[in-house]
């Protein structure tokens, strides 16, 4: 009996069964897209936004008013994005700076 390996028609399901650390940039990011536009799936607008900022780290230092200029993003899911980024910033800043696991107090 041989295990075909499954196809999935959005990157989600590829994160889902194999982990984060196995989807590629435009995979991760038409995850946070999640549904595309007609004729135009999530996967194609995460793949222009890289093509057109070259990287993760050329979209993160984009203005978000930059990123309305590809096909398929509207409000909410460039919000997403700009969301998404600002979140690995702090994470890449608490690792930094040494305050990784460190809880905030409460009063």
């Amino acid at each position: 009996m041989s295990i075909e390996p499954a196809t999935w028609k959005h990157p989600g399901g590829k994160l889902r069964e194999l982990g984060a650390d196995k989807l590629d940039e435009s995979e991760l990011l038409a995850v946070l897209i999640s549904s595309g536009t007609k004729g135009r799936p999530a996967t194609e607008i995460a793949r222009d936004l890289l093509q057109n900022f070259g990287s993760l780290a050329g979209l993160a230092n984009q203005p978000l008013e930059r990123l309305l200029s590809i096909k398929g993003l509207g409000d909410v899911k460039i919000l997403r994005i700009a969301a998404a980024l600002e979140i690995a910033r702090r994470t890449a800043s608490e690792i930094v700076h040494g305050k990784e696991g460190e809880a905030k107090q409460t009063p």
